[in-house]
């Protein structure tokens, strides 16, 4: 599931770079544990601090061309904290979808 969205990302055009932090090798984000950084996405602004779930993704976002106006409308108040709720809601399902993801991919 994350290596097919990274690759849309990529395939767009984004400056990010990328690390497998399931990779004991892989930086970890500042602060973070080896756990707490497979708990959550985590992205590393250029100003030095780390932002994760909703936050992390609109950062992402308005650093892929085609996707910038969707980075800046989901960064703003109130939809990044809606945003940030339906992450939440999302993170205990995710082991799951991630098995239904890797079924359909054989």
């Amino acid at each position: 599931m994350c290596r097919a969205e990274i690759s849309l990302y990529s395939k767009h055009g984004t400056d990010a770079v990328f690390h497998d932090i399931s990779d004991a090798q892989a930086p970890l984000p500042a602060g973070a544990t080896r756990d707490e950084a497979l708990a959550r996405f985590h992205v590393a602004l250029s100003d030095g601090r780390t932002v994760s779930g909703a936050r992390a993704f609109a950062a992402l976002w308005e650093a892929t061309p085609g996707w910038r106006w969707a980075g800046r409308l989901a960064a703003t108040p109130p939809l990044v904290w809606l945003l940030e709720g339906l992450y939440r809601l999302f993170l205990p399902i995710r082991p799951l979808l991630q098995r239904l993801w890797r079924a359909l991919a054989r």
